[in-house]
């Protein structure tokens, strides 16, 4: 097939070995503990990424590289093939820069590491990235990658994407595969992009997944127009000052632009802040992990080894009840909001300092705060994007969620809103 191409891209008419080399330079002096490891520099292929540099998250295979999901207790092993969506790339033309450092094995929005050191933000010295994604994030703001690979369980390819100034594009979970990346959550894992721009995710994640061009898809999203909902019940609490005034000014340019926004209670969101979102994770990866490793004993980041161990205190049943409550919550919403695009925050603060996180209770305090926006789309098993934009000089994001397999028409709206959202300075 062949993807669709917008008619300007950053990597077009450059010479890629010196951008190659830039990159080094550039990780040497400025980007201390972004990655765990660079790659050896390989003639691309041929295809629609051609000339395009792209970070990996290490959670995915890399022929001939460990796989350490930012961890030290892991078989170091290399990597025999690559992961599914790291050959896709990879046949399409992109170079691939190194392993990007991350929360070790997925498990935080915020982005630190003990291990590997954890990145600082590019856009504001002394502040996080956010995560889990964060190295992924950091190569793509230094100007080293032109996009990231990365994961998604509760938002970590769009949590540090709004606090990057970047795009962070969630597709909905089965439209790429997961084969060759290691879990966190089995059930809420999706595979997507961090770029610059909508134009950049939406090319990435049609490579990964084999999306139909646009033009072949945007008769069915005319079919159904998208509703653009905030709801009054939920993710407005709790905001910072200056996200709750970027995202008042930012919903206004879009009204004043034509965009219809209703705003109004919805009734299904009230069960869903029932859910035990949490067990999620914390069942899923201590089962995975816990197979070849006794979790008790390994040397792992104590506040992840803290997460993974809250799954001592439910049982099976237990679990198998919260994933039938989940699955009640996203039949409902399909039956009550099916062509509803869901509009917040990002995240409900900005990006905190490295500083604000020495303590284990703000930790833990800002980690579900930065992750409770997010998280919907990922319960909801729909797709979700961030869209960068400044207010008073401070990076956040602007995400619309929709329900599954509205990825494109999601897209497509998300693009058209680009042009139309400025920075308030």
């Amino acid at each position: 097939m062949t993807q669709s191409k917008p008619s300007s891209l950053a990597w077009q008419d450059r010479d890629l070995i010196t951008k190659w080399k830039s990159a080094l330079d550039i990780i040497e002096t400025k980007g201390q503990s972004v990655f765990t490891e660079l790659f050896d520099y390989v003639e691309p292929q041929q295809g629609p990424l051609h000339g395009v540099i792209i970070s990996i998250k290490d959670l995915f295979q890399v022929q001939g590289y460990k796989t350490q999901a930012g961890s030290v207790f892991l078989d170091a092993t290399p990597a025999e093939h690559d992961a599914a969506a790291v050959a896709l790339l990879r046949k399409a033309g992109a170079s691939l820069l190194g392993h990007t450092n991350m929360t070790e094995l997925a498990y935080s929005g915020l982005g630190l590491n003990p291990h590997y050191g954890s990145p600082d933000n590019p856009m504001n010295a002394g502040r996080i990235t956010g995560g889990s994604t964060s190295g992924g994030a950091a190569s793509v703001a230094l100007g080293v990658a032109d996009a990231a690979l990365g994961t998604d369980t509760g938002g970590s390819l769009r949590i540090p994407a709004a606090f990057c100034g970047l795009t962070g594009f969630k597709p909905s979970q089965q439209t790429v595969s997961r084969e060759g990346c290691l879990p966190l959550s089995y059930s809420l894992d999706s595979v997507g992009p961090i770029a610059k721009t909508v134009d950049e995710c939406e090319l990435l994640w049609q490579v990964l997944s084999g999306a139909a061009p646009l033009g072949e898809t945007s008769k069915s999203a005319k079919a159904d127009p998208l509703r653009i909902v905030v709801p009054s019940n939920f993710g407005m609490n709790d905001l910072d000052a200056l996200v709750d005034g970027g995202f008042v000014e930012t919903l206004a340019q879009l009204e004043v632009a034509g965009v219809v926004i209703e705003r109004r209670f919805i009734e299904a969101l009230e069960t869903y802040k029932t859910l035990p979102v949490w067990q999620f994770s914390a069942f899923e990866s201590q089962a995975f992990y816990s197979q070849q490793y006794d979790l008790d004993i390994a040397n792992i980041d104590p506040r992840v080894a803290s997460r993974i161990a809250r799954a001592k205190t439910i049982t099976a049943e237990d679990f198998q009840q919260t994933k039938a409550a989940r699955q009640a919550f996203i039949e409902r919403m399909a039956k009550e909001e099916p062509h509803s695009v869901f509009l917040l925050p990002t995240v409900a603060v900005v990006a905190p300092k490295l500083s604000d996180l020495v303590q284990d209770s703000e930790y833990d305090r800002l980690n579900l705060l930065c992750l409770r926006n997010t998280s919907l789309a990922n319960v909801l098993n729909g797709c979700s994007v961030s869209l960068p934009f400044r207010f008073k000089n401070e990076p956040m994001g602007l995400m619309l969620t929709a329900g599954n397999g509205k990825d494109q028409a999601l897209l497509d709206l998300a693009k058209q809103w680009q042009s139309i959202i400025k920075d308030s300075l």
